[in-house]
């Protein structure tokens, strides 16, 4: 019963977090309450989104598994928000539940070093440590031990993670009736909580929602407006080489007035709203009644209709979660155009759990307190199955760094979303779940879906995550787009007629001298398409890889000006700063600056500057302060 990393919970985060740390040749063992719950999808049956896409890339470029597993169950796909700029075009796939749950189980169950437990861990259990933190040279008093079960039994482990997702102490809400229970009626996980309090883990209390479930009969598609995947679609992972389809459509309907009559008729026996609820719910996932409250002048709301899953008549109501009483929810439903006849499998609810503060963890995702113990997931009072598997996954990693005695591993803010996601956490809080969106970074056009592996791959191979054959199929790719990029930049183009009539039928100017390929392609109207339709680009390129040329073309200039600002950005995050630094001792910060700066205590310039409460004229005495030591 000795393990070098346990893992509690076996989500997203969970999933992610187990593999990494058995991949890295870690003896690894995850708990879960259930097995049928191995990554489960509760919410909305889909991977991916807006910035969440970008995430599920970025996991896939590191070596993790949501994006093949979310390519093995896709049965739609779409690429959001192509009418705007290629910084914010994100996948999201609609997966078959059931499926996306047996894949990732099967992946835990066949991964070498790694056990499945279905039993309950009760309590941590924390001994003295005398050694100095090594994620930030910070002394820590106590070291985690193991972990005890609700079997009586004692497992040992060097370091364990917590991805308790939203079972910690949960209890759901449908209207005046609250009950303790996990998502989809699991049983919640009851003592846990109080033996972190009893560690010193500051805990509190957070709010999620899910809308009804329907079955299809009941539902009038032909009132509804259709929605269809992508003709050609784009898989999450870099390397798939299959051939993904668009299997079912996906529907859209909207609430109305009297739809709106009746929530808020009923507003009262909301537990939201009668004080039954103490958790905070997420700002950018409202339920209904949170919808008609805040947004009071919109006469309707959009609503999507998604199917579960092939092997299913469950369909997911997207846009109106809610924790009305039955009757309410009932009759809402069949205000709106197409739902007129709802037959509810499953009622919406809200759910309360516990998580933690994490301004408690280092960016490395281990407590300050106490090392050896890293967490993950809504448990760090983030919301989002992409959010939670990125946090998963470093946790995992850092988990295994620590038991082999290597430095940890903080992935930088300017790299990536997950890597964002984590500074923003850690540095500034939240007092709400957190959910990633591109306006978080200040780095979006370098963020982008579509070269995340650039971004990450060999950071994946150089952790351990990435195996050979894969890093080799991506330099394998880079170099076509590196070769084809020189092609389009060095060639001139000739002004033919067929290249002419194309350059008309777009609607851009004909050309009457030679021309460089790459200049045509920078032009608004143009794509690599067009180029490739008149012999002037590879017409064999994959598609994934025609987008990669079209972006670093068009946007080369701009991403230049970027990359020119995370590098002088850098120089800040490489300024360390003492741990053990009592910053009221330095002279000329402001005495809120020193108070945050002792709460916190950033590793870095960097990182100290995002600090809330510390503002650029601290960062300037910071700075001389330290050149004068």
């Amino acid at each position: 019963m000795n393990y070098d990393v346990i893992v509690i919970g076996a989500g997203h985060a969970g999933c992610e977090a187990a593999l990494a740390a058995a991949r890295l040749g870690m003896r690894t063992a995850v708990f879960c309450l259930s097995l049928d719950t191995i990554a489960n999808l509760p919410c909305n049956p889909s991977i991916g989104g807006s910035a969440k896409g970008q995430i599920v890339s970025e996991i896939d470029a590191l070596g993790g598994e949501m994006g093949r597993a979310a390519d093995a169950c896709t049965i739609q796909s779409r690429t959001l928000n192509k009418g705007k700029g290629a910084a914010v075009h994100s996948l999201r796939a609609q997966c078959d539940r059931n499926k996306y749950h047996l894949y990732m189980k099967n992946v835990l169950e066949t991964q070498a070093n790694l056990e499945i437990k279905q039993d309950e861990v009760k309590e941590i259990v924390v001994g003295n440590d005398t050694s100095p933190a090594q994620s930030a040279g910070v002394p820590q008093n106590s070291r985690i031990s193991g972990v005890k079960t609700r079997l009586g039994l004692f497992y040992a482990a060097k370091a364990v993670i917590i991805a308790s997702g939203t079972y910690l102490d949960a209890k759901i809400h449908i209207g005046e009736c609250s009950f303790s229970s996990g998502a989809d009626g699991v049983l919640p996980a009851i003592g846990l909580g109080a033996s972190l309090e009893a560690a010193g883990i500051r805990l509190r209390r957070f709010k999620t929602g899910t809308p009804a479930r329907i079955n299809r009969r009941s539902i009038d598609f032909e009132k509804m407006e259709q929605q269809c995947g992508d003709e050609v679609i784009t898989p999450f992972s870099f390397d798939y080489d299959g051939v993904l389809e668009n299997h079912v459509p996906c529907h859209i309907t909207y609430t109305n007035e009297k739809t709106h009559e009746i929530v808020r008729a009923n507003i009262h026996r909301s537990p939201m709203y009668s004080g039954r609820i103490s958790g905070t719910g997420a700002r950018y996932c409202p339920s209904i009644e949170d919808k008609l409250m805040r947004f009071a002048d919109k006469d309707r709301h959009q609503i999507f209709i998604e199917p579960m899953g092939l092997n299913t008549e469950e369909f997911y109501l997207q846009g109106v979660s809610s924790s009305l009483p039955v009757e309410v929810q009932e009759e809402f439903l069949r205000t709106i155009s197409g739902l007129e006849n709802a037959e509810i499998m499953r009622h919406a609810y809200a759910i309360e759990y516990d998580c933690c503060d994490p301004l408690d963890l280092y960016a490395t995702l281990e407590f300050k307190k106490i090392s050896g113990l890293f967490s993950a997931g809504q448990f760090n009072s983030t919301s989002g199955y992409e959010e939670a598997a990125g946090q998963g996954l470093i946790a995992g990693v850092n988990a295994a760094r620590k038991c082999a005695g290597q430095e940890l591993y903080i992935l930088p803010r300017a790299s990536s979303y997950i890597g964002t996601l984590i500074d923003d956490l850690v540095t500034k809080g939240c007092d709400e779940p957190y959910r990633m969106m591109t306006s978080r970074s200040e780095y979006r056009l370098f963020l982008r879906q579509d070269n995340a592996p650039e971004r990450l791959a060999e950071i994946g191979f150089e952790l351990g995550l990435l195996s050979r054959e894969r890093i080799n199929a991506f330099r394998n790719a880079q170099l076509q787009v590196q070769n084809e990029i020189k092609h389009l930049k060095k060639t001139t183009a000739k002004p033919t007629a067929e290249l002419n009539k194309m350059l008309e039928a777009r609607g851009t100017t004909p050309i009457a001298n030679g021309v460089k390929i790459a200049e045509l392609l920078r032009r608004p109207q143009i794509c690599y398409a067009d180029l490739a339709e008149v012999g002037l680009a590879d017409e064999d390129l994959p598609p994934r890889l025609r987008e990669k040329v079209q972006i670093e073309v068009k946007y080369e200039g701009y991403i230049k000006m970027q990359l020119e600002q995370i590098k002088k950005t850098q120089g800040l995050e490489e300024k360390l700063l003492p741990p053990e630094q009592d910053y009221r001792e330095i002279k000329g910060l402001s005495i809120e600056a020193a108070e945050k700066l002792n709460l916190h205590k950033p590793l870095n310039i960097g990182q100290a500057g995002r600090v809330s409460g510390v503002n650029p004229a601290d960062i300037a005495v910071l700075l001389i302060w330290l050149a004068a030591k």
